[in-house]
């Protein structure tokens, strides 16, 4: 984002859709991008995301499907996200291929739930510790919509926040990401029932695994996944259990 938008600037704005339409005013809000799509995806393109400044200060709303065009993108907006990496008792991450049905990154291996807070009171926050409160609400109830995890199997106290990345992507011509992704790591065995219509296919990996799946021409995995394992996923990992302490609660905004 421009670094015209600051928080002084937007400090005393009401976070509200009228407000992009100030800072950004040619912003794409046509509905073309959307024909053809499975339905239940198109619906989902409505949900309301929380736009950020550089800091990951909210300044406004605008919905899914204006927080992913490529056009919009390249004007500077930008939303929060998270990205869960759930483990089982072996230690083993739960990846899951992402649904054909998906707009955005279609049929993608990634890691277990990558979605985004919803400008709604229990996920919002204009400061760490409560942003962070929020996307573990989201970041459960994702969980349930996506694979059938229930609440109870990942309670709020047993997410791990460790940083936010800040990194853009595209997905093909129309689509793409640029968000600034906050960094969830839980241990859990969990019950899976998943949405078809999100969901393509599940498996748990070990970090050998994953990094032989890496060389596999035939795997595609999302570039946000990609990001995080090619700089500090499996350190992390090695910590699992001993350590992690060390990495959580990052302060600054990584910028990939």
């Amino acid at each position: 984002m421009s670094s015209t938008t600051t928080v002084t600037e937007t400090a005393n704005v009401p976070i509200t859709a009228e407000n992009i339409l100030r800072l950004f005013p040619d912003i794409d809000t046509s509905g073309e991008a959307l024909e053809g799509h499975d339905e239940e995806q198109i619906r989902l393109m409505d949900e309301v995301c929380i736009v950020l400044d550089e800091n990951d200060n909210p300044i406004g709303t605008a919905s899914k499907k204006l927080c992913h065009l490529m056009t919009n993108i390249d004007k500077g907006l930008l939303h929060r996200a998270f990205s869960v990496f759930l483990f089982n008792d072996k230690n083993e991450l739960l990846l899951q291929q992402r649904a054909t049905e998906k707009i955005t990154f279609p049929d993608m291996w990634t890691n277990t739930c990558c979605s985004h807070p919803l400008h709604v009171s229990t996920e919002t926050g204009s400061n760490l510790p409560d942003a962070v409160l929020g996307v573990k609400r989201a970041a459960q109830r994702k969980l349930e919509h996506e694979l059938g995890i229930k609440k109870e199997q990942v309670p709020l106290e047993d997410f791990r926040f460790l940083t936010r990345i800040h990194y853009k992507a595209p997905s093909n011509g129309q689509w793409g990401e640029h968000e600034i992704d906050y960094i969830l790591f839980i241990k859990a065995n969990v019950d899976l029932n998943i949405n078809p219509n999100e969901v393509r296919a599940t498996q748990y990996v070990s970090p050998d695994e994953l990094k032989a799946q890496f060389q596999d021409p035939n795997l595609k995995f999302t570039p946000w996944f990609k990001l995080i394992c090619e700089s500090m996923l499996f350190e992390w990992w090695q910590h699992l259990d001993t350590g992690l302490e060390k990495y959580m609660n990052e302060q600054e905004i990584r910028r990939m």
